[in-house]
């Protein structure tokens, strides 16, 4: 017979530990299905100033290896395997992975979003050498330097307001005349004597040696080009969060983000929803873990109910 986990977490990010470590603490029978490293995005996250915990700081690898370790000392198990399909609508939820067929009772999904990128030459080799998708994680680096936010959303007025009380200089580039942020935000950042609008302008070009210098930016109506010198960017231009695999199970938002509310259960019964996957307001470290306490607590109550 199939050996059938109490709990299968898809996924080794911040919110998919804990899950792990709290099932396990638990006494359920628990495996972490993972295809890279423990971590997830945090993983690339050279430093992390604001989980509690760590005064100096820590980097997100190292992090995320003492949360594998952590879950793994109560008998957690972690398997490196890349999930390929998700079959979540029984009683018994099947995952088909590159490592073979996995089952279990309940399902916590920890697979997490990836941030947008411009698409640009240099961006991935500058990214956390100048190139930043996390205001909320590395602003602190640019205390008195000038910065570069790229976007017009929610997410760009955000990082923007939040760069402006840290950095000398905020300049906003994006590519239509007004932002597309709700007007709580308007106000703050046009009176804000630091941030500079480059509207109606696009990025097409990393300047850089060694690490990022500035930036070339385009007019998107005359095609005028322009230099903007800055310590570092911002990429603000939304989130991809990796659901195609429970598209037609899960109920999902405009959004494509898993709907789940604070309790983390989705649609589905012994299916929860922890991190950066689920509809949510703060997409933090903190915010995961959280997450991943809560899953735990419902997914007992569910098996208990079996």
């Amino acid at each position: 017979m199939e050996r059938i986990y109490d709990m299968i977490v898809v996924g080794g990010g911040p919110g998919g530990y804990t899950a792990a470590l709290y099932a396990a603490r638990a006494g359920l029978d628990t495996v972490v299905l993972e295809k890279l490293s423990a971590g997830g995005q945090m993983a690339l996250t050279t430093q992390i100033d604001n989980y509690p915990g760590f005064e100096d700081g820590v980097d997100g690898f190292t992090l995320g290896e003492k949360m594998r370790a952590g879950a793994e000392r109560f008998g957690a198990k972690t398997e490196l395997a890349e999930v390929l399909e998700l079959e979540l609508t029984g009683k018994v939820k099947k995952i088909v992975t590159s490592e073979g067929d996995f089952y279990a009772k309940t399902v916590v999904l920890s697979t997490g979003a990836v941030p947008r990128v411009l698409g640009v030459d240099g961006e991935q080799e500058l990214t956390s050498r100048g190139v930043h998708y996390c205001a909320a994680c590395d602003g602190m680096f640019y205390r008195g330097k000038t910065v570069v936010v790229v976007g017009g959303g929610n997410t760009a007025a955000a990082d923007a307001l939040l760069l402006s009380r840290v950095a000398k200089k905020v300049i906003v580039v994006h590519r239509r005349d007004t932002l597309r942020a709700t007007k709580l935000y308007h106000q703050p950042l046009l009176s804000a004597e630091n941030v500079e609008f480059r509207w109606n302008s696009t990025v097409t070009e990393l300047l850089r040696d060694g690490r990022l210098q500035g930036v070339k930016l385009r007019d998107v109506h005359t095609g005028e080009e322009s230099v903007v010198e800055c310590d570092g960017l911002f990429v603000s231009v939304g989130r991809a969060p990796a659901t195609a695999l429970v598209r037609g199970q899960l109920t999902l938002d405009d959004g494509g983000y898993v709907v789940a509310d604070e309790s983390t259960r989705t649609n589905l019964p012994g299916v929860f929803a922890v991190g950066d996957v689920r509809t949510k307001t703060v997409r933090q470290v903190v915010t995961a873990t959280a997450d991943g306490a809560v899953a735990v607590h419902y997914a007992e109550e569910y098996l208990a109910q079996e």
